[in-house]
């Protein structure tokens, strides 16, 4: 019995078991020599007793290692060791589309015949080898965080000992996408591939199988003798003709290749790709206004009453002006400005002109915005400014203001110059005696000096004394 830690062939070490299968089982491997993480497949001992079961499958591992092709997983190594037959194969990180499928239910048209392209030409490289599948499935077909798909498992279901097993979900699981000349024991060829395929692309776009049943005798049975349940109404009718001829009884009634297959969903999903880009364009846009601050379905307007300049106050009003009264054409919409907006308050509108235009044929144009910083739309009028004085009354008043002070000043000028010419200025006269011999200039010793000076205007004489500087 496997488990992690065990090595095959002395070179891969298993580490964590991924994936179970009629077959075996997937693991996730270590390659010690070249340290690189593989997924290891282990077949069931029980095939290695079948005659020849080792020397076919070992040389399809080496054909199915020459296929170079980005959809196919490469094949590394084939082995056996302690009676456990091992494919060393690529290990590809992503999901299983059989957990997609169980998680989301269906896939979009588009995003079907995406993978259903991918998958065809993956199937189409490996027969172009010489090689069917014969065991095309949703768990056989990888899907990687990209979108990229990647086809596993070639040739593992070749052995005639896959009918005989009876596993729990192995034969059912491969019942359910068994062409129908499998089901009858016949070789499976491409076209066998092919109506796997369209059982996959039927399931991704339904969200079921297109048989059901208790067994898998049951299944393989109505995939020989029913018709497929019809797809849901949703799928378009060009995506319903690829399904319905890849599921037809009849191995020459289905597609002639994998490669046209894959051709005829690559077309399908450009198309409906285009289609939901022209849908997203062409989607109705509401109705808005041209301009956000313009109230709608109204062509005609009488402009608001602007408020006064506090710099310009004796600015005639709007209203009185011939052009405020003409009423507002339909031109287009100027962006607003970005000025503080007064909250929107409801007003009482004043009558419309008889000519009107229908409700939204055109927007208003935005009001001017008055010099002094409020603007004239869905918002109370802004209070005039107090009464002040006017213009004319101001200069007046400087006039006067200017013409008194240049009469004060020709009076006072005038009555200095008279005072002047009435007192000549005597020079000043000095009385003081000689010095002394220890340098005073007095002879009382005083500790001010004394000295008698005229007055400009009446001619008396005035004493003054000053403290001695030396």
């Amino acid at each position: 019995m496997l488990s992690p830690g065990v090595q095959l062939g002395n070179r891969y070490r298993l580490d964590e078991r991924i994936a179970s299968g009629g077959m075996g089982d997937v693991w996730r491997g270590t390659d010690q020599v070249l340290g690189r993480t593989v997924a290891v497949k282990s077949l069931l001992p029980a095939l290695l007793d079948e005659p020849g079961f080792a020397e076919r499958f070992r040389g399809e591992a080496r054909t199915m290692a020459t296929i170079n092709h980005p959809g196919v997983v490469d094949v590394y190594d084939f082995g056996n060791d302690q009676q456990i037959a091992f494919l060393v194969m690529e290990y590809v990180e992503g999901d299983p589309l059989s957990a997609t499928l169980s998680r989301v239910g269906r896939l979009t048209p588009a995003r079907t015949m995406a993978l259903v392209a991918q998958a065809a030409d993956a199937l189409h490289a490996a027969h172009e080898k010489g090689i069917v599948h014969r065991d095309v499935k949703p768990g056989n077909l990888l899907v990687r965080p990209n979108g990229t798909l990647v086809l596993t498992d070639f040739g593992i279901a070749r052995s005639d000992l896959v009918g005989q097993l009876t596993a729990a979900g192995s034969v059912l699981g491969t019942a359910s996408y068994i062409s129908p000349e499998q089901a009858m024991g016949q070789v499976a060829t491409p076209a066998s591939d092919v109506y796997a395929l369209g059982v996959v692309a039927y399931q991704c776009l339904a969200g079921r199988r297109p048989f059901e049943g208790d067994n898998p005798l049951e299944i393989a049975m109505k995939h020989v003798q029913e018709a497929p349940r019809p797809l849901p109404a949703d799928i378009p009718p060009q995506v319903r003709s690829l399904v319905e001829r890849a599921l037809a009884k009849d191995a020459a009634a289905r597609w002639p290749s994998a490669a046209a297959l894959a051709g005829v969903a690559r077309q399908l999903k450009a198309a409906l790709s285009q289609q939901a880009r022209a849908n997203t364009q062409s989607r109705p846009i509401s109705g808005v206004p041209a301009s956000p601050a313009a109230p709608p379905g109204r062509a005609q307007v009488p402009p608001p009453q602007q408020s006064r300049s506090m710099t310009s106050p004796h600015r005639p009003p709007a209203a009185t002006s011939p052009a405020a009264s003409r009423p507002v054409s339909a031109a287009p919409a100027q962006p607003p400005r970005p000025t503080a907006v007064a909250p929107a308050v409801a007003q009482p509108r004043p009558p419309m002109a008889a000519a009107s235009y229908p409700r939204g044929a055109a927007s208003v144009p935005q009001p001017p915005v008055p010099p002094s910083g409020y603007v004239g739309q869905a918002g109370p009028t802004p209070p005039p400014p107090a009464p002040g004085r006017s213009r004319p009354g101001t200069v007046l008043v400087a006039v006067l203001l200017a013409v008194l002070v240049l009469l004060c000043s020709g009076v006072i000028s005038y009555k200095l110059r008279k005072g002047t010419q009435s007192a000549p200025v005597t020079p000043q006269t000095v009385t003081s005696g000689a010095l002394r011999f220890d340098g005073r200039d007095d002879l009382t010793q005083r500790s001010y000096r004394q000295f008698e000076r005229l007055r400009l205007t009446s001619g008396e004489t005035t004493t003054s004394e000053g403290r001695q500087t030396r």
